[in-house]
């Protein structure tokens, strides 16, 4: 059953429609709104689209983008996604000015969940509640969303103590039975062994299920090498070796050719709980310094995310220079019930 939601109706002239040509003149002015405080407020790492950018991306349906109308003026919009994961993402919520913006969330929200109600018999809906979204965490939450905390945390290469930090970090000779060396292609079946074992019951799952099957986490380990989701960086990406096979691993990309990422960070399941993965995260942050000091990346930072409630992860992170910038709700809609 879909979960019950009192909410105001057309009383207030509102309508919302999908972007089409038509509207591009009139919703321009909203988009851009949104652009002037995508950093400060949205917390986006880099900026957006520029409008003809995003009105390309839904020309070629790579987005959709719901504008919220009132009195046939746009005052918000919603953008969403179904064609990178097997999940509806629900990228962004935009509501121009403060006038009732509860109200002008809820209505997006509703027409959102209209709209995508036959693909959500299958589809789980996630959301990262960036920046100023997390006002929404309430209206969201009225609608059936469930949340995870998560933490964005940092290894800046200037401007902090971040590599001081990891000079002085403490590491144990490794066991010789174990090896760290940089990814090869001939590792990417045991790649996807090791993240379906490590994520297939993480909170992760929730709100990505291709963590579930070994053929979704085949998609997302392609996406990661094959530059799908930003540029891979296999050199700097490590692997441990037990006796000469792969059992756990660090992927790194890059985005706009200076932030290092973390999207991956998993080891089987027989290997855990031994001090293994400060080992990898070492390997990749060294490689990450050696190329920065050569001159032949100019990164600035690495970045990841874990769960608020991972304290195991938020300690090795802290040890080796991390620090933990903000939180935000992962928000994810289970799939619909009959």
């Amino acid at each position: 059953m879909e979960p019950y939601i009192h909410a105001q109706e057309e009383e207030n002239n509102y309508a919302a429609r999908l972007l089409t040509k038509d509207d591009y003149k009139g919703f321009a002015p909203v988009y851009n709104d949104f652009v002037q405080k995508a950093v400060s407020l949205y917390k986006f790492e880099l900026e957006p689209l520029g409008f003809e950018d995003f009105v390309e991306s839904v020309e070629k349906h790579l987005i959709d983008c719901l504008v919220l109308y009132e009195n046939s003026i746009p005052v918000g919009f919603l953008v969403y996604t179904t064609a990178i994961s097997e999940a509806i993402e629900l990228n962004i919520i935009h509501i121009f000015g403060d006038d009732d913006k509860e109200q002008r969330v809820l209505y997006l929200l509703r027409k959102f969940l209209e709209l995508t109600k036959s693909n959500r018999l299958d589809k789980i809906v996630c959301y990262p509640m960036l920046g100023i979204q997390e006002e929404f965490i309430n209206y969201t939450a009225r609608y059936g969303f469930k949340f995870i905390g998560t933490v964005v945390l940092r290894f800046m290469m200037y401007g902090n103590n971040s590599r001081e930090i990891f000079k002085l970090a403490e590491f144990e000779e490794l066991n010789s039975d174990y090896e760290l060396t940089s990814w090869q292609d001939k590792y990417f079946n045991d790649a996807v062994d090791i993240v379906q074992e490590a994520f297939e019951e993480s909170a992760d799952a929730l709100f990505d299920p291709r963590f579930k099957t070994i053929d979704g986490t085949k998609d997302i380990v392609m996406k990661i090498v094959k530059d799908v989701y930003a540029e891979f960086l296999a050199d700097e990406t490590s692997v441990l070796l037990y006796k000469g096979e792969p059992v756990g691993l660090c992927f790194i990309n890059l985005t706009d050719g200076k932030i290092a990422n973390i999207p991956i960070f998993g080891i089987k399941k027989e290997h855990q709980g031994k001090g293994l993965s400060k080992y990898l995260l070492k390997h990749s942050i060294e490689s990450i310094i050696n190329a920065v000091n050569k001159g032949t990346r100019h990164i600035t930072e690495i970045n990841t995310t874990t769960e608020t409630n991972n304290s195991q992860a938020l300690k090795m992170y802290r040890n080796v220079g991390f620090k933990e910038d903000y939180t935000y709700p992962q928000a994810y809609l289970p799939i619909r019930e009959n």
